[in-house]
Formats: structure tokens, C-alpha cells, sequence
């Protein structure tokens, strides 16, 4: 008998006893020696708040507004790319888990089900964009993402390529028969399922399709397409954070990939307290890579972030029991983050930015 999902970390076991272990791989792993992906959590297990007592409060609110969304809690979902790998649900079922849990859910454009499918269950959605060779797909992209009513417009900037990800690459991974780009149709495709020993099919198709020159350039170009809220991830310097907020970023995300880009990059919780201090309130700041639970939350409100993005977490509770079971893992993050504020005698999301850390 499986062992109940008690908390978010418990995903993870149940859905490994599920995946088969080239896909298991492919979420979990991390870039070449997998050294950042490791000091996210190092990062984050290395903070300790110093919570406030006798404040009286008998509740926490764990609401929040993110890029001018109601969120339940200070999160939202991460883009991650063609999730009816690990359940026929997919993307459709991680959005009724979003909309059951009130969070918004950032659409990979790697999404294995076409955008107007997903937006049509009716969750708050941001749609995740990459710098294509072929500028026209991005700007149907974000026409079609306009035309489905989604929040926000979320470009990834941290993938001029893909990084080496050895697990994959020794693995000959390649997705699964019938799991596609769904946004993305074109000869380029075959690539995804197309085999070859020492190579990664997804990393083949990634070579081919994206632009590996992105400039701030891009940035502006994208700025001039929309009216739509424009988030930025993975942002690291805070030099580049200044020049997020200059080219007219309405947020930004403190993000290395989860690990998967640079390996050897600094861990985002460790970058976050220099990229808040240079923005001040001039755009929104929200944290990615590493957040496995509700006092990570909690830790990356107190180091300045005025949310977070949840990534591999929900996708295991997808893996494990489809739309249900990322339900599950995300009503226990909203848990876990409210019993950590009331012990940390926060009663809303503000006094928890003011929280001491050591």
C-alpha cells in the first residue's frame, strides 16, 4: 500500500513509483553535475526565520496579488513543458488543480495540449514564452495567448540553448508516442521522438527551434507586441534585474532553471536579497528552483520575494494521480504555508515580508 501524501515532499516518492526512469530522469535532473540544482536547496535549508510571538493573531491570510492576479497564496505555478508525459491529464488537469486551489498556472509553450484546451477549464492563466528563431510563432503565440484571456506573458531568458543534461543524454531520451509541442506543429517535431544514443530528442528539438542570439532587444520587441503584463525569468544579477525593470517588466523571477541551465549559476534564494534591493518596488519580484514546501514559501517572503513559483512538486502530484493528485500537493503547500505564518506570527503575507532571517 502507498504511503499517504502528507506533505509536498511526498510527491516526489509517490510519483517515482509510477515513472519509468528515463522520465523520472528528465524531471528531476538537474545540468551536468548537477551542482546548482543541489545549492537550491542548500540555499533555502540555510535560511531560518526569527518569528515574532504573543501577536495575538488567532489566523494567517495567505492571499496575495501576483502580477495583478488574486492568488490564494503568494504562488503560482512554473511553466514545465509536455506534461502528459507523466499523466494523460496533462496540462489540462494541472490547470483544474490551479483553479481548485485559486493560483494562477504559467503555461509552458512547450505545453503537450494546446493553450485555448487548457484556458478553457477556466484558471488564471500566464502563458510562458521562449525567443524562437521564427519570430512569427512567437508573435501568434502571444496573439492566441491575448485571445484566450490569459493575465500575463512570462519570457523564459535564460535559454539561449539548452544546457547538457547528462541524465537525458544517457538516457537517449525522447518523449513518449503522442506527446507533442501541441503550440508549436511543424517538421521540426519529429525531433522529439526521434532516437539516438548519447543525444536528448527534446534537446535536438530545442537547438533547432530557439533563438540562441536574445538580446534586451528581444525584450523590447516583446514589450511592443502587448499590453499584456510582461514577466521576465531567470533572472540572477541584479544588474539585469535594473535593466528588466528599464526595459518594462511588470515582474521578474529570481530563477536558474531549477538547475538546469548553468550548472555552477548561484542558487535563486541566494541571489534574491541583492535583486529585491535593487528593483526596491519598482516591479514585482518572485522566486523559482527549489521550493519544496510551505516554509520555503515562508523563507522567500522573508528574504523579499513577494511570491514564488512551484514547479516539480505539483508535477509529481500530477504523475501520482492526475489532476487530483496536483490538487493535493498544492492545497497541502497552502497548509503548510499557513500553519508556518501563524507559528512565525505573521497574519498576512505583508508581515511575513517583514520577518527577520538568519
Amino acid at each position: 500500500m502507498a504511503e499517504p501524501i502528507l506533505a509536498v515532499r511526498d510527491a516526489e516518492q509517490a510519483a517515482a513509483q509510477i515513472l519509468s526512469a528515463d522520465i523520472r530522469d528528465f524531471i528531476a535532473g538537474g545540468s551536468e553535475s548537477e551542482v546548482t540544482m543541489a545549492a537550491n536547496r542548500a540555499a533555502l535549508d540555510a535560511v531560518f526565520i526569527t518569528p515574532r510571538v504573543l501577536t495575538g493573531i488567532t489566523g494567517s491570510d495567505t492571499s496575495a496579488t501576483l502580477v495583478g492576479c488574486q492568488s490564494a497564496v503568494p504562488a503560482a505555478l512554473a511553466p514545465m513543458s509536455y506534461q502528459r508525459m507523466v499523466h494523460p491529464d496533462g496540462e489540462v488537469g494541472m490547470a483544474r488543480a490551479a483553479k481548485e486551489a485559486g493560483i494562477p498556472l504559467t503555461l509552458s509553450m512547450m505545453s503537450s495540449f494546446p493553450l485555448e484546451e487548457v484556458a478553457a477549464v477556466g484558471a488564471t492563466l500566464w502563458q510562458q514564452l521562449y525567443l524562437l528563431r521564427d519570430r512569427g510563432k512567437v508573435t501568434e503565440m502571444v496573439r492566441r495567448a491575448e485571445e484566450a484571456g490569459c493575465a500575463a506573458l512570462v519570457m523564459t531568458v535564460d535559454v539561449p540553448r539548452m544546457a547538457r543534461r547528462l541524465r537525458d543524454m544517457r538516457n537517449a531520451f525522447v518523449l513518449p508516442a503522442g506527446v507533442t509541442a501541441a503550440n508549436l506543429k511543424g517538421p521540426e517535431s519529429a525531433l522529439l521522438h526521434k532516437h539516438a544514443a548519447g543525444t536528448s530528442g527534446v534537446a535536438a528539438h530545442t537547438h533547432k527551434m530557439f533563438d540562441p542570439s536574445v538580446s534586451w532587444a528581444d525584450v523590447s520587441w516583446l514589450r511592443e507586441q502587448t499590453e499584456l503584463p510582461l514577466v521576465l525569468k531567470g533572472i540572477l544579477d541584479p544588474a539585469d534585474a535594473r535593466r528588466a525593470v528599464e526595459h518594462g517588466a511588470n515582474a521578474i523571477v529570481v530563477s536558474n532553471h531549477g538547475g538546469r541551465q548553468l550548472d555552477g549559476a548561484v542558487a535563486s534564494a541566494a541571489a534574491l536579497p541583492a535583486v529585491r534591493e535593487v528593483v526596491k518596488n519598482r516591479c514585482e519580484v518572485l522566486l523559482d528552483s527549489g521550493i519544496r514546501g510551505g516554509i520555503d514559501v515562508l523563507k522567500a517572503l522573508a528574504l523579499g520575494a513577494d511570491g514564488v513559483l512551484l514547479g516539480r512538486p505539483a508535477l509529481w502530484g500530477l504523475a501520482s494521480g492526475g489532476a487530483p493528485g496536483a490538487a493535493r500537493v498544492l492545497s497541502l503547500l497552502a497548509e503548510e504555508l499557513t500553519e508556518a505564518m501563524h507559528l512565525a506570527g505573521c497574519q498576512d503575507v505583508a508581515a511575513a515580508r517583514k520577518l527577520r532571517v538568519a
